[in-house]
């Protein structure tokens, strides 16, 4: 079974966000646990919380179906120390709101050498980062999120995040999960039938299904190996439909959170009810 939703707004407080996911008819659903565009944000009520673990419980939505997001500031690979701890100190923080609100996954970008690390060195410092936060959180997932490679982001590719994979201490907590619009202008053909299904052999014999955790579903406005991440609304970009019927076609994809970040969000409930026909 499929389990689709949208990357919803956790405004006024987190325990909005099953709210927000509830009346888009969603079965999955992604937020931020906290202000992702600064460094430090207020701590989690506990009112927060319990209301949070309520509407969740009420509405039929299980931990593995729900993907929070960090903040976009983190970069666990950075070069220079200073800028290095202060992302792992927010990242810390986030896993830390994951335990609380008893959430088992935090999807995150992995990070940018800046032009100042070889891409192995970055590679490496990325899965520091990681086991440094394993080492002091219980029980949440380390999600990897592959990215179009725009800049210097790393893991656009397959290779990348399983040589991340490959130095985490513990392999029961890191995951990844796969955006479509991020395969695409990264340079995998997701857009034919043959593309798709040689792309997904291909992310199976280099990380494995046993790691993914979950996708974003998104169109693309950008075109293959572009390296440029622009999402579209789903048929609205250059993917086409293909991509989609593929997916939700897929016993492979059942049973985890697949989100949209469409930039539409007044057609998301549309978007889904429409994913569900396919």
């Amino acid at each position: 079974m499929k389990f689709l939703g949208a990357h919803v707004s956790a405004s006024g407080g987190i325990e909005n966000a099953p709210l927000n996911a509830h009346a888009i008819g969603a079965k999955a659903f992604a937020l931020f646990t906290r202000n992702q565009r600064q460094w430090k944000s207020s701590p989690l009520t506990k009112k927060s919380i319990s209301l949070f673990k309520e509407r969740c419980a009420e509405f039929g939505y299980e931990a593995k179906h729900i993907l929070p997001h960090d903040s976009y500031l983190i970069n666990l690979g950075h070069p220079d120390p200073e800028g290095l701890q202060k992302s792992r100190d927010a990242f810390l923080d986030e896993m830390q709101r994951c335990e609380q609100l008893e959430l088992d996954r935090l999807n995150f970008h992995p990070g940018s050498h800046l032009n100042e690390l070889s891409v192995d060195d970055c590679l490496a410092r990325i899965a520091e980062s990681i086991n440094w936060t394993l080492d002091q959180t219980a029980g949440v997932c380390a999600v990897i999120e592959n990215t179009a490679g725009q800049g210097t982001n790393l893991g656009y590719t397959f290779e990348q995040i399983a040589a991340i994979i490959d130095k985490v201490e513990d392999k029961s907590r890191v995951g990844v999960c796969i955006d479509t619009a991020h395969t695409l202008a990264a340079g995998y053909d997701i857009k034919t039938e043959q593309g798709f299904t040689d792309t997904f052999r291909h992310f199976d014999e280099v990380i494995g299904f046993s790691y993914l955790r979950g996708m974003h579903i998104n169109d693309s406005k950008k075109d293959l190996a572009t390296r440029v991440d622009r999402h579209d609304s789903i048929g609205k970009g250059v993917m086409g439909i293909t991509t989609f019927k593929m997916l939700m076609q897929d016993p492979r994809f059942d049973d985890i959170p697949l989100i949209l970040e469409t930039p539409d969000e007044s057609i998301w409930a549309e978007e889904i009810s429409y994913l569900y026909t396919l």
